[in-house]
């Protein structure tokens, strides 16, 4: 008898984000809201405003929405990582290291990819760092919220 393979195993993909997707997109930033580390786009015309400046994906796993990947392309030799979030009960899986090691292969000919994190965010440091992002600066209430943030770049 043939046996299903464990969901740990089941591949996860990307598919580009349209409007009809924003209710998804904010059930996703709603389930890692409410921490200092993290700002949420907790509103719809906030994900509009991301759809019509840069690229947005959803993050699935067998069939359902468990994470997002946005990024802007500032020119030929930049690119802006805006976000990237994986549902709590999926996150320690290495999910968010193979979505932003398959964008990093992507973009390997960009001479600058940046993203900001909060300096708490640890996990998301180790990460970050791991994959040869550094520390570039500081920034105090980056996004109005009274929390400061770390600027990394990956610089070649």
């Amino acid at each position: 008898m043939e046996q299903k393979p464990p969901q740990e195993n089941t591949p996860v993909t990307l598919r580009e984000a349209e409007l009809k997707d924003i209710p998804a997109l904010l059930e996703i930033e709603k389930g890692v809201a409410g921490t200092n580390i993290f700002s949420p786009m907790l509103e719809a015309d906030e994900w509009q405003e991301e759809l019509q400046k840069g690229k947005v994906f959803l993050i699935e796993k067998d069939n359902a929405v468990i994470g997002n990947l946005s990024y802007v392309q500032k020119d030929d030799d930049h690119v802006y990582i805006s976000g990237l979030v994986v549902s709590p009960e999926f996150q320690g899986q290495g999910i968010a290291r193979k979505i932003l090691t398959g964008l990093l292969e992507e973009f390997k000919n960009v001479q600058r990819i940046d993203l900001v994190t909060h300096p708490d965010n640890h996990r998301a440091l180790n990460l970050y760092q791991s994959l040869g992002f550094v520390i570039e600066s500081r920034k105090e209430d980056y996004y109005g919220d009274g929390e400061p943030r770390l600027v990394l770049v990956l610089q070649k």
